[in-house]
């Protein structure tokens, strides 16, 4: 197979070689033996250099950031370049091609905080330790879990990427069982269940070496789900974990059917931490970001919600349950704000909304 040629490209304030055969901005790319650069991905990753940052600005140590499955090393080599702070990156793909590209990227930058691997991620996890590790394989990142979790330091950071949407949104229930030895349900709500059981995942795997969670930021995007999980190295930390890691029946789901399935295991606790929320809107202004617009309606949206209980109702979809015509959306927030309810917007989708009010309450404004 022939590699396509390098292209210069810029993202935030760095400029790289990137060998692509991929040129649109929309969808996943494609599993390919070349370390490919997805355009659909820069969100994804100015999302990881506002975190980054505010992770960097946190410590008072030297820190040690990891981009594990490099691919093109873009992620990485933009840590190197773009992040403030007392810090050093490791860039690591065990791919040949990744590899010669990667050193073409560190020396034509001149970077002198970059390490560079050429390992098996879950050896290179076994046989270090970091503070803040990224994995974003292509498609699932459970096959990484446990190394990161035994990797990661006291109060240190995951984050994560997965693309295999089909098997954690329930098209393919018994994938998603094996891999996350959770049951998923396709349904209205089936990119936040998604979520909650990748979450409830990497939970799992943490409490076997006593080590609690804290999501940071977590969300659904385009065609991938995206998560930074603080670890808390403490046996009361990930008891208190645990306790957030449930399977609950489907009747308890919002607009999902009322047959008698259980959903999960999975993560029953918050998604974000409005705390760290705020300081990256305030950092959105102080990076170079060609994605700024997208980055505040997500942000904004995130913090919103994030005092919201778990899973959402959609107007279109209470709409066909109820066969009424939508009530403005402003109209169902007065009403139940009116009535002492809380309600915010989600982000997983435009037509969605969080709710504490029962079913009742929310049928009477449609009729």
């Amino acid at each position: 197979m022939t590699t396509a040629a390098p292209l210069r490209i810029k993202e935030g304030t760095t400029e790289v070689w990137v060998s692509t055969t991929k040129k649109s901005s929309k969808g996943p790319s494609s599993r390919a033996h070349e370390p490919f650069y997805n355009p659909a991905m820069e969100m994804n990753r100015d999302v990881s250099i506002l975190v980054n940052q505010w992770f960097l600005n946190s410590r008072d140590n030297h820190v040690r950031l990891l981009d594990g499955l490099a691919a093109s090393g873009i992620r990485g080599i933009r840590y190197a370049s773009e992040l403030e702070g007392d810090f050093e990156v490791t860039i690591n793909d065990r791919d040949d091609a990744s590899a010669a590209l990667m050193k073409k990227n560190i020396e034509s930058l001149s970077l002198h905080n970059v390490i560079f691997t050429q390992k098996d991620l879950n050896v290179l996890l076994s046989e270090h330790r970091f503070d803040s590790i990224d994995i974003d394989p292509f498609g699932s990142p459970i096959y990484f879990f446990d190394a990161a979790v035994r990797s990661v330091t006291h109060k240190g950071m995951i984050s994560f990427t997965a693309t295999d949407t089909a098997a954690l949104c329930g098209v393919f229930p018994k994938v998603c069982l094996r891999r996350y030895s959770a049951w998923p349900l396709h349904g209205p709500t089936m990119h936040e269940i998604g979520l909650r059981i990748l979450l409830g995942s990497l939970c799992r795997h943490a409490a076997a070496y006593d080590l609690g969670v804290d999501p940071l930021l977590c969300y659904a995007t385009d065609h991938y789900f995206r998560a930074y999980v603080q670890l808390i190295h403490s046996k009361n930390a990930a008891n208190t974990s645990m306790a957030s890691f449930k399977s609950i029946p489907a009747a308890d789901i919002p607009l999902s059917s009322e047959e008698p399935t259980m959903v999960g295991p999975f993560w029953l606790g918050r998604l974000q931490n409005k705390g760290v929320l705020k300081e990256l809107q305030r950092l959105v202004d102080k990076k170079e970001l060609r994605t700024r617009p997208l980055l505040w309606k997500l942000l904004v949206l995130l913090e919103e919600e994030a005092d919201g209980p778990p899973f959402f109702y959609t107007t279109s979809d209470l709409s066909s349950l109820l066969k009424l015509s939508p009530p403005p959306m402003s109209r169902l927030f007065e009403h139940l704000r009116h009535h002492g309810f809380l309600v915010t917007r989600t982000h997983f989708t435009p037509t969605g909304f969080k709710t504490d009010a029962p079913l009742t309450v929310i049928k009477e404004v449609f009729k």
